[in-house]
């Protein structure tokens, strides 16, 4: 048989290698394959990988579907996914290295390792600890400053220097707000204390030692690798019925570097299966070898913020008691067991991880698509270890999924629909045109071209758009490029007194990239 045959089956055969007595304790693994694809096929995912670690084993590593819509390449266990949010424990694990080393501890300052660092208040920048840039209890609101990283051309270093812009949106240590931008900040902290950056001390520290040698931490050595996934995004036709289905359209990949330590890792389902299994060791490696100290995993496993029960998780989950987040993970209760888990939202990838350490469980499901198909199948393959009544996760969330799509849908479609008809801008265009800018974001320019307006964000970067009038001084916003997480919007200008255009502002409806958060006043010419 050709290895490289060898090596796409091993993931599928290797509950072959089990003695029979082992094996009759698991689970029906031929039913959770087909219940894989079964909910693959149902939600139009045009490819996925899971793999499963059970006491030390990997009994399930395969790959489902197509690595590219309309391609026939099949995704296998070794298919490179973007992991997203997932990289946040990876993250926290470096910085529980240097714990280990003594080069730092979980209750340094911040701003003994980042001195220029600060935030929206001078006590809360002179107090934030460490363990606090990894919890979400910083006070910054969720996903608030994504705007900084994506799609913009700064650093890690400089979106960090730009946090202290962004206004508190919650009380300090007493409130949860899911925030990448501290995650970056920790990525910068790791850089300082270790004199490395943060993918060289990753690779070297956390992914050396596991032999994942097929993982990756930047978009730009994708280029080296033939066995890569492509995202994707459900388009919905402008006039779309409700309960449209969409197709599945191929993204470009993004460029992740300035987030990568909150975000910008790129893995596989055999590969990650290694850092499951590490996770369920305590930080010990099967020889024996120690990457992190099993105290340090305790750290990282212990709630340091409190997450409210929702009405609608009580009703999914009756069995959950309690929810919140640790360093890097977040943490709950089901079926009286204790959930370690994360997941990862990618421009057109979604995945999923979940551990149950008494069980020494894993799971991990990576996706090319922008759904929550990985949630379901983690779930499904936690119930069917833990013995407990099958629940159709995939078609629970589904349905949920579907009504909340639509939701979404008839939301962006309200804001740039019109609602006066028959108006006129009320200066020329060319008055439009100019510079607009604050201290968060920088400039951006609107410039006349060929009759109409466009609109180019900072940095000669490709956000660049169309501008046409909707009704007043509000303009339909039309990207020249389809984005993973937003489509149209509007941009309004703000006249002041005497009738001249003093601010502009966006509102680019979507759930993660705000562009509202940008103050964009008005520069005076060179």
């Amino acid at each position: 048989m050709p290895s490289t045959m060898r090596r796409r089956l091993a993931g599928s055969l290797l509950l072959l290698a089990l003695p029979a007595a082992a094996a009759a304790q698991r689970p029906d693994l031929a039913a959770l394959d087909r219940y894989i694809e079964q909910a693959r096929t149902a939600w139009d995912v045009p490819g996925l990988a899971v793999a499963i670690v059970k006491d030390g084993r990997v009994v399930l590593a395969k790959g489902y579907g197509v690595r590219e819509v309309g391609k026939p390449q099949p995704v296998d266990e070794h298919t490179l996914f973007a992991i997203a949010s997932n990289s946040k424990a990876f993250t926290a694990a470096a910085l529980a290295t240097l714990v280990d080393a003594g080069k730092l501890g979980w209750d340094d300052r911040v701003r003994d390792h980042l001195p220029w660092f600060q935030l929206y208040d001078r006590y809360v920048t002179d107090e934030l600890r460490i363990r606090d840039l990894l919890s979400h209890r910083s006070g910054l609101g969720t996903f608030s400053g994504d705007i900084l990283w994506w799609g913009a051309p700064f650093s890690a270093e400089e979106v960090v220097r730009r946090t202290r812009y962004l206004p508190q949106a919650g009380p300090f240590r007493a409130s949860y707000h899911y925030n990448n931008l501290m995650f970056i900040a920790a990525g910068e902290v790791v850089r300082t204390a270790s004199g490395q950056s943060w993918p060289a001390y990753v690779r070297q520290h956390l992914l050396a030692p596991l032999g994942m040698d097929e993982t990756v931490l930047s978009v730009d050595s994708l280029v080296l690798r033939r066995n890569v996934a492509s995202p994707h995004k459900r388009v919905f036709p402008r006039d779309a019925a409700a309960g449209a289905a969409g197709v599945n359209r191929p993204l470009p990949w993004h460029d992740w570097d300035a987030m990568a330590a909150a975000g910008g890792i790129i893995s596989s389902a055999s590969d990650m299966a290694k850092w499951l299994d590490l996770q369920l060791r305590g930080g010990i490696l099967p020889s024996g070898d120690t990457v992190f100290r099993p105290r340090q995993q305790l750290t990282m496993w212990t709630v340091h913020t409190p997450i409210a029960v929702s009405p609608a998780s009580a009703e999914l989950y009756p069995s959950m008691h309690f929810r919140g987040y640790g360093l890097g993970w977040s943490l709950h209760d089901y079926q009286g067991r204790k959930i370690v888990s994360h997941g990862g939202a990618y421009d057109g990838m979604y995945s999923q991880v979940l551990l149950v350490p008494e069980e020494r469980l894993g799971v991990v499901v990576l996706t090319n698509s922008m759904t929550g198909i990985a949630s379901g199948l983690a779930n499904r393959i936690a119930d069917a270890y833990l013995e407990v009544a099958a629940k159709d996760w995939s078609t629970i969330l589904l349905e949920r999924e579907r009504a909340s799509d639509q939701r979404e849908r008839e939301r962006r479609a309200a804001v740039v629909r019109q609602t006066v008809a028959n108006t006129r801008p009320s200066l020329p265009l060319a008055s439009y045109a100019g510079t607009y800018g604050g201290p968060l974001y920088g400039n951006v320019t609107v410039a006349q071209e060929n009759g109409r307006l466009v609109l180019r964000m900072a940095g000669g970067t490709d956000l660049v758009a169309d501008l046409s009038h909707l009704q007043f001084d509000t303009f339909r916003v039309e990207w020249r490029r389809e984005y993973a997480w937003f489509e149209s919007g509007i941009a309004q200008f703000v006249l002041a007194p005497n009738g001249d255009v003093s601010e502009l502002k966006l509102d680019i409806p979507n759930q993660d990239i705000f562009f509202q958060e940008l103050e964009l006043k008005r520069r005076p010419p060179d």
